[in-house]
């Protein structure tokens, strides 16, 4: 029959266990297995912080090449733009010239054909002008360069610039009798106004008449 331990022997158990250096070693052993290494937390980081920055450099440096890219279109535009404004109108004074080698093949053929009658030459030297300004025309015309025609029709301040008025018994009040220099359009704008003189209505009669 096993003897029961008393009270006193049990409490003198307990506070030899407590008392124990094996136990204590036993139990701070476990409480620092159970803690994160800092040092570790640490490298990992340190890591993180270095792909970032690795990251952002590459980034930077493709901004910057993209905006490199960027400046050097917009100077290319623009080089072509100011190349395309300053030779706009090559393509017409191209059309012009054939007007100008008819201009002067005429004189020089009057210089050699002096020797002819004045009739002649005349005739020939209208027949070079009546080619060259047809010439002119079809270059104008193909550009979209349209005269306005104005004898006969009402004075119109848009495309009329008034020099004079005169009276006329066959054309009404306020229209045009005759220009001195015609006007043009180019395409739907006004590129030259209409030099007119305009009609002041029928002549007055005299008194005993």
């Amino acid at each position: 029959m096993s003897k029961k331990k008393t009270g006193d022997e049990l409490h003198e158990e307990d506070v030899s266990v407590e008392e124990n250096p094996a136990f204590l070693e036993s139990e701070e052993g476990t409480v620092e297995d159970e803690t994160p290494q800092p040092a570790e937390e640490e490298r990992d980081v340190e890591k993180e912080l270095a792909d970032a920055l690795i990251e952002a450099a590459a980034l930077r440096d493709k901004m910057l090449r993209a905006a490199a890219e960027n400046e050097n279109f917009k100077k290319r535009i623009e080089r072509e733009r100011s190349a395309s404004l300053k030779y706009a109108g090559e393509q017409i004074f191209r059309e012009m010239l054939p007007a100008v080698d008819n201009l002067e093949r005429a004189i020089a053929h009057q210089g050699e054909t002096v020797a002819d009658s004045a009739e002649k030459n005349l005739r020939a030297l209208v027949e070079g002008v009546e080619l060259t300004l047809k010439s002119l025309i079809t270059t104008l015309e193909k550009f979209q360069v349209k005269p306005i025609e104005s004898v006969g029709e009402k004075f119109d301040p848009k495309h009329h610039e008034a020099l004079t008025m005169e009276a006329s018994d066959t054309v009404p009040e306020t229209h045009v009798v005759n220009q001195f220099e015609k006007g043009y359009y180019y395409k739907d704008r006004l590129l030259r106004a209409a030099k007119v003189t305009v009609s002041s209505g029928k002549k007055e009669t005299g008194s005993g008449e």
